[in-house]
């Protein structure tokens, strides 16, 4: 069966101040629901315009909150940058409260400034990812914890909330996100699906899913677990009455936004890095994604889902970085797009 989600970068576009992509993100979240959509996937980001929200899981509580049915999931939880175990007692908190509707996804993110600001270090970026992640694990699976390891250490405590009290599940589901072979291949190790970037077409991301079965059947799970497993596919959406015009949309808003909010990043140790050239890009994700009229879009999303295996989707709906288009966007893609793929 075909999942689709809403992601939600609460981006700033030229011209906006920082309340109206958040209010932009809220709004989104209630129309996703009443569309009858699967999921919202919110992002995260540290002093940039590229996407104003400084904690994807806080902003998730409160959409929890605010809905009743949908799925609520972070894409992602930067992890480097984030104590394992407070982001563990939230998750399980969101878990319980929300009865099993919030969804973990983490990552490493970038070599960015936040690690200065934060405290956490280069290390925490280049190296530390496994061990935080494996300490986010173990909390959310184990009655009590310790850790010993080269950057967490501490007696053993237990876990409060346990998130197994709900119904015996064993927890929020947790995905990463992917964007290397190595990466891919320690979600495998621990059977975790991943959550794979809108930059990414069918190709690669096929590739990607094979080399996680593989990886994941050689580290031993069962084959029925590793070909249940549930990837996420990231994307943009923009639903028109042409292929033309949706893209025309995205190619107005896109790249200002993009120019700005890529520019923006500052790296730790103030290395220059290329940034993508805004408008091929946009023009990039405008062919690789459902751009156009709804049997277009729900024939790409069925193309992807079979060239890949993913049939779940977390999609961009707010390119045209208005308000009303973007829950216009949203409307159609629970009215119009998923009928057609039912």
């Amino acid at each position: 069966m075909m999942r689709v989600g809403a992601f939600v970068l609460a981006a700033q576009f030229p011209g906006q101040g920082q309340g109206e992509p958040l209010h932009r993100a809220i709004r989104t979240a209630d129309a996703a629901e009443r569309a009858g959509l699967d999921a919202v996937w919110l992002a995260e980001h540290h002093f940039v315009p590229y996407g104003v929200c400084p904690s994807a899981i806080t902003l998730a509580g409160v959409l929890l909150g605010r809905t009743s049915r949908i799925g609520v999931g972070t894409a992602v939880s930067v992890l480097p940058t984030t104590h394992p175990v407070a982001l563990g007692e939230q998750s399980a908190l969101l878990h319980l409260v929300s009865g099993g509707r919030f969804a973990l996804g983490v990552g490493r993110g970038g070599p960015w400034v936040d690690l200065e600001v934060f405290g956490a270090g280069r290390a925490a970026f280049d190296t530390g990812f496994p061990e935080s992640l494996d300490l986010l694990l173990r909390w959310l699976r184990e009655p009590a914890v310790s850790a010993d390891g080269p950057r967490y250490a501490f007696r053993e405590v237990p876990v409060v909330p346990r998130p197994d009290e709900l119904d015996g599940c064993a927890g929020p589901p947790v995905v990463v996100a992917c964007t290397s072979p190595a990466t891919v291949r320690l979600a495998a190790e621990r059977c975790l699906p991943m959550l794979l970037g809108m930059h990414c077409g069918d190709e690669e991301k096929a590739e990607m899913v094979a080399l996680w079965r593989s990886c994941a059947l050689a580290a031993g799970h069962r084959p029925d677990v590793v070909a249940a497993a549930d990837h996420v596919s990231a994307g943009v959406v923009q639903i028109g009455d042409t292929r033309a015009d949706a893209a025309e949309t995205l190619l107005k808003s896109m790249p200002g936004w993009l120019q700005r909010g890529l520019a923006a990043h500052r790296t730790y140790d103030g290395t220059p890095r290329r940034m993508r050239d805004p408008l091929a890009y946009t023009e990039l994700l405008c062919s690789l994604h459902p751009v156009g009229p709804p049997r277009l879009c729900a024939d790409r999303l069925a193309a992807t889902a079979e060239r890949t295996g993913i049939t779940r989707f977390a999609l961009l709906a707010e390119g045209s970085g208005d308000l009303a288009a973007t829950l216009e966007n949203v409307t159609r893609l629970g009215g119009d797009v998923l009928p057609e793929l039912a």
